[in-house]
């Protein structure tokens, strides 16, 4: 690890190496995008338990999360392999990606408060529930900021609680009629990264 890069910007090049595994997935090379077909599976099987997990460690662990944090950047990664897609949605949180969901599903607010209220325990199990909704409608969220809500969540009730205010406000503030955006995202002219280098270690087929 670089002695002067801070923490926020270890967990910016980590979700960043996210990103760049949906640009590799769509791009036209045979070779780019089935080494990150076969990274997104690994970090899909991480969810199956300690076994599985170990086949997300190449990927996370090069990026040097900090010890106390390890298990949520295990967790985003598995996130993001049941829903990749570009860094399209910068500062969408979990409460404004749940609200492009709302006018389309009658089951959101339910599953919403949910999320809001269940304990730590069992809340990895509550968001992946959340993003394979939000990858059956085409809505981004930014794994970014949900990263840095997750540590604060993890930190302490106090830190918790503001989240999950922050959270309910982004669900419950209106918003204009035309507002609706999808994996085109709310940047959709945001660059994408190039192509990456550290996913093509140690394939394994899906």
């Amino acid at each position: 690890m670089e002695p002067n890069r801070s923490l926020d910007e270890r967990r910016r090049n980590f979700v960043q190496a996210l990103y760049r595994l949906h640009w590799a997935l769509t791009s036209e090379s045979p070779q780019h995008s089935g080494e990150a077909r076969r990274a997104l599976a690994r970090l899909r099987r991480s969810f199956a338990g300690p076994r599985q997990q170990a086949e997300a460690y190449d990927i996370v662990f090069p990026h040097d999360p900090p010890q106390a944090e390890q298990e949520l950047w295990l967790l985003v990664a598995g996130l993001f392999a049941l829903h990749p897609h570009g860094n399209t949605a910068k500062g969408r949180t979990v409460g404004g990606a749940m609200r492009l969901l709302a006018d389309e599903r009658v089951s959101t607010q339910r599953r919403f408060t949910q999320l809001l209220c269940v304990d730590r325990q069992h809340l990895p199990y509550h968001l992946r529930q959340m993003i394979q909704l939000l990858r059956s409608d085409d809505v981004a969220i930014d794994y970014h900021r949900l990263l840095a809500d997750l540590v604060l969540i993890d930190s302490g009730r106090e830190a918790a609680h503001k989240v999950r205010l922050r959270w309910a406000r982004d669900y419950y503030r209106p918003r204009p009629q035309d507002s609706r955006s999808s994996t085109t995202g709310d940047d959709a002219d945001a660059d994408e990264p190039p192509v990456p280098q550290t996913f093509a270690t140690q394939p394994i087929e899906a």
